[in-house]
């Protein structure tokens, strides 16, 4: 039995600590991510796959779900063609109103970009205020205009218009205008920041060689710019298509879209796995349309490269 002597044994805290030190530093970055992983792996990644599992489960009208497994919840959503309407208008809704809100957003955004006015901060506020606001009461101020005995039905009466009024709420208009104004704040943002890192000189140079500026605009704004309608248009399609609030206050579940119909399944006919399986197929669906489209926009930008 050998006895290590204290010198060596002093020696070897030196060369513990670096060893330890240079673990540290060659793994920092992995450590800083280490707790959001888990906070995401355990508030968004197990609920996900719970559910992905139930909607695989045997529904059962007295509790969750029934023993087993079938995959007759997802060939019941493909093959009924309520739910394939359902889950087309959805889409459809996320694709109007996000093309409407890039069509409203992006002279606003060019306008905020290039403004050198002084109440360019108050504008500023004007498109930050309706993210100062919840959703609820937006949907109760646009209530309050479109409703049958509404500000603008009272106006459009008294003046004899429309003697019955105009039917601006409870269907697919009223419900459309509500997701383009809470909406329109997610285009508008990365937009502005698209266009502000266009450099100005750009334009100047162009319209010195003799372009018009319509012709700058369409020729080299907006082309410099479509990452911002890019990211823009993900964050507004994605939002509709799960949108909730809006669509059950301004449409009264008269206007049936895939996250209303998944709710009214999960608490009101408490068929879980069917209602799992209906949120998986928006989801995925969801994906696959922005998928495509950041693969052909990816090709649009890398061919005006």
């Amino acid at each position: 039995m050998t006895v290590e002597s204290p010198q060596l044994a002093v020696q070897r805290v030196p060369i513990a600590r670096g060893a330890v030190g240079a673990w540290l530093r060659a793994n920092l970055a992995a450590l800083l991510v280490l707790p959001i992983l888990v906070f995401l792996g355990c508030f968004l990644v197990a609920p996900y796959v719970d559910m992905l599992v139930m909607s695989f489960r045997n529904p059962s009208t007295t509790s969750v779900f029934a023993p087993g497994y079938t995959i007759g919840n997802y060939t019941k959503a493909l093959s009924d063609p309520y739910y394939l309407g359902v889950l087309a208008k959805t889409i459809a809704f996320g694709v109007v109103t996000t093309a409407i809100c890039a069509v409203i957003a992006y002279p606003v955004a060019y306008h905020l970009a290039r403004t050198r006015s002084r109440f360019k901060g108050l504008l500023y506020v004007g498109v930050l205020s309706p993210l100062l606001v919840g959703v609820v009461v937006r949907c109760y101020g646009w209530i309050i205009l479109l409703a049958n005995n509404g500000l603008i039905n009272n106006a459009v009466k008294k003046l004899g218009l429309a003697p019955h009024g105009l039917p601006l709420m409870y269907n697919a208009l009223g419900v459309g205008v509500g997701l383009v104004h809470v909406f329109l704040p997610f285009m508008i943002l990365p937009i502005l920041s698209a266009i502000q890192g266009i450099d100005p000189a750009l334009e100047e140079a162009a319209q010195s060689l003799g372009a018009s500026r319509t012709r700058t605009m369409f020729r080299i704004v907006v082309p410099l710019s479509l990452p911002g309608i890019q990211a823009g248009s993900i964050l507004v399609f994605a939002l509709t298509i799960s949108a909730y609030v809006i669509p059950i206050l301004l449409g009264a579940l008269k206007v049936k879209i895939m996250p209303t119909l998944v709710i009214q399944l999960l608490i009101d006919a408490f068929l879980w796995p069917f209602g799992a399986a209906l949120a998986f197929i928006l989801a995925a669906s969801g994906a696959a349309i922005i998928y495509l489209f950041i693969r052909v926009t990816g090709r649009w930008m890398k061919g005006m490269a």
